[in-house]
């Protein structure tokens, strides 16, 4: 079971890296624009987190604060990145302030998981 649980996290950590590799190519590409891999990734790291966040027979009890901040933190991406997208979709330009929000929301919460135990 330990090991399936590890499993998951992998694929969590690679939907991690697909919406922050997408939003840093953005970045730094100099387009500055959402992409749908970037709603890729967050639907991978949204389904594993949640599919992580369920009881496995642990031998030690989760920590339901830090899942339901990261949770929230995830909703708010998907949020900036659903605003953003129809911004787009209209002709209109993504405002600097939700497109970095994105990638420093994302750096948060990949902080999150690794620091707070």
């Amino acid at each position: 079971m330990e090991t399936l649980r590890h499993i998951v996290l992998f694929v969590h950590l690679i939907g991690f890296a697909v919406l922050f590799g997408a939003w840093a190519a953005q970045a730094f590409g100099g387009k500055r624009e959402f992409t749908r891999l970037m709603n890729i990734g967050m639907a991978i790291a949204a389904v594993a987190g949640l599919a992580l966040a369920a009881p496995w027979g642990l031998s030690y009890e989760l920590n339901y604060v830090k899942v339901g901040v990261k949770l929230v933190i995830l909703l708010v991406i998907g949020a900036l990145l659903g605003i953003g997208l129809a911004r787009q979709r209209r002709g209109a330009a993504i405002p600097s302030a939700v497109f970095w929000l994105v990638g420093i929301l994302t750096a948060a919460n990949a902080a999150i998981a690794a620091i707070w135990r």
